[in-house]
């Protein structure tokens, strides 16, 4: 059976004869914009709600929500529509997984439109999200987010249990004692460390959520003065075999290991992170601003967010979507149409008001639309404070891939404990060759 990896990899090795087929003629079929998305239903949502504005605003005009059942299904079918000939219009799509579509040339670089346009000027978008955009020199996507990871935390939660809140400026160490003081019994009772002494002291509340992953841990990484790679623009291997990664990765596993601060893995399987959080069960959360429409819908405790805690110099990793337009799209010019309006200020607004966003235009991110201290959280201005000092992750084109492979390593390195060691020396060797393969714009 072919793994789904390499499926993926076959189907993106043909798309360069189909798009030489006469599929990029530009001519419109008439038919709905049609956009392709993933995303939680409060998520859709949102979208639905931008694109009812742009449809009242243009009643000649329709777009069709597309919807992907998760990331993984978002890119097979991708790969699968642009290799047949019949990509879908649009696709809203992370920085860090757009980059082997980049690389097979399949997707519509935007620079003469955007030059043409009188809605749109990129001087008006925060560079790191247009940059992270960037192949070869072309804008190949227009940014809609700038986001960063904050700490969601439960402020109700806190108040019971007398705890101080996080606040700027606040360090790893702070965080875990934080933690370990929000985790708690049914009774009450602070739980320390990973042992309980019976049923009754079992975790009702724990203190933190972070998944095992390369985006979690490299704001870290950087933040103690290492790099994840050897070269950013250009990577060749991992580099958590220096001094300063190694005690960022000893410290993140540790949160489950050595604290019990987090949900073990059966936990986690039972109930996502994000949903024990909105469920009152968990009491801080990192996490980047798309759960945050998630989270307005959660009732009986009051929550706001908080920035990364720091190692040494505050650091954060760059969340960001993007609208891109394939090559043998069928109504380029009427995707073009729908993009412009959701990207100008008018649809970064709306999508800012139902709080997906961290807007990329630098004017609404800065305005009530997404500043609004009626909605939550409070303390919106956290993930403002935060884009100076993001830093993107790399853009090669396996990226996705290793990704994927690093997870389950990091993952096993926190729920089953594996050696340091071995976890550094697995993460090298295993994804050194998915590096290799990559290209770079």
């Amino acid at each position: 059976m072919m793994r789904p990896k390499a499926l993926l990899a076959l189907l993106l090795s043909t798309v360069l004869l189909a798009t030489g087929c006469g599929a990029g003629s530009g001519a419109s079929d008439g038919g709905p914009v049609r956009l392709l998305v993933f995303g939680a239903p409060e998520e859709l949502a949102a979208y639905r709600t931008l694109i009812d504005a742009y449809e009242k605003k243009h009643p000649d005009a329709r777009v069709q929500l597309v919807e992907a059942s998760d990331r993984k299904d978002l890119l097979a079918r991708l790969a699968t529509s642009v290799a047949g000939g019949a990509p879908p219009d649009l696709f809203l799509m992370n920085y860090r997984f757009y980059g082997q579509f980049a690389a097979k040339n399949v997707i519509e670089p935007l620079d003469d439109r955007i030059a043409a346009s009188e809605q749109l000027d990129p001087a008006d978008y925060y560079p790191v999200a247009m940059d992270a955009f960037t192949w070869d020199g072309r804008q190949l996507c227009l940014p809609q987010n700038v986001s960063s990871l904050a700490v969601y935390y439960n402020r109700t939660l806190f108040q019971k249990y007398g705890v101080a809140e996080p606040k700027a400026g606040w360090t790893w160490n702070d965080m875990v004692q934080t933690a370990t003081m929000m985790t708690r019994a049914a009774n009450g009772a602070v739980i320390k460390g990973t042992e309980s002494e019976g049923a009754a002291l079992l975790p009702a509340v724990h203190g933190l959520g972070v998944e095992p992953s390369i985006i979690r841990l490299a704001p870290f990484v950087w933040s103690a003065g290492g790099e994840i790679v050897d070269d950013p623009a250009k990577p060749t291997r991992f580099t958590l075999d220096s001094p300063a990664a190694r005690e960022a990765l000893k410290n993140l596993v540790d949160l489950r290991l050595a604290y019990g601060v987090t949900p073990t893995d059966q936990e986690v399987e039972a109930e996502d992170d994000e949903s024990r959080f909105a469920n009152g069960r968990l009491a801080m959360l990192m996490t980047s601003r798309r759960a945050t429409t998630n989270f307005r819908t959660a009732t009986g405790f009051e929550w706001d967010v908080a920035p990364l805690p720091v190692y040494g110099k505050p650091v954060g990793v760059l969340h960001s979507d993007a609208y891109c337009m394939p090559k043998g799209a069928k109504n380029p010019d009427a995707a073009w149409r729908f993009l412009e309006f959701a990207i100008a200020e008018e649809g970064q607004r709306i999508i800012a008001a139902t709080g997906r966003t961290v807007p990329s235009h630098v004017g609404v991110a800065n305005s009530p639309a997404f500043l609004d201290p009626a909605q939550p959280p409070r303390n919106a201005k956290v993930f403002l404070d935060a884009i100076p000092t993001v830093r993107a992750l790399p853009t090669v084109s396996t990226w996705p891939e290793i990704e994927d492979v690093s997870y389950g390593i990091l993952e096993n390195a926190m729920f089953r404990g594996d050696r340091l060691d071995d976890v550094v020396r697995q993460l090298d060797t295993e994804t050194r060759p998915i590096f290799a393969r990559g290209e770079h714009g």
